[in-house]
């Protein structure tokens, strides 16, 4: 269950993009075509992970926190929480990157 969840440590997208990247550097070169693509596709989930869903977890975690606050007079609200583990820090990006490096070194 943890592989498909988002958030946590490490980054289990990052793991799964460096390994493909790695894996068609060792498979096609590291100056070909496909390697390149795989570089970019890489970086692109790993700046998602790292930025864009971090920053949407932290508002999730803000309006979650304004509902709680609005709602404490026993009113209740039809909507569920929003989820607030949605990205990856730095460092979680970064073990999972060295985690699908190494796993793609072993594979070969």
């Amino acid at each position: 269950r943890v592989l498909v969840e988002t958030g946590g440590m490490p980054s289990s997208h990052s793991a799964l993009v460096t390994a493909l990247a790695t894996g068609v550097g060792l498979q096609r070169g590291w100056d070909s075509i496909e390697f390149a693509i795989a570089v970019v596709f890489a970086c692109i989930v790993m700046y998602d992970a790292a930025g864009v869903r971090q920053a949407a977890g932290k508002q999730a975690r803000i309006l979650n926190q304004i509902v709680n606050e609005f709602f404490q007079d026993g009113h209740e609200l039809a909507e569920a929480r929003l989820k607030e583990l949605l990205g990856h820090t730095p460092i979680q990006v970064i073990v999972g990157s060295a985690l699908g490096v190494a796993i793609a070194w072993l594979a070969v």
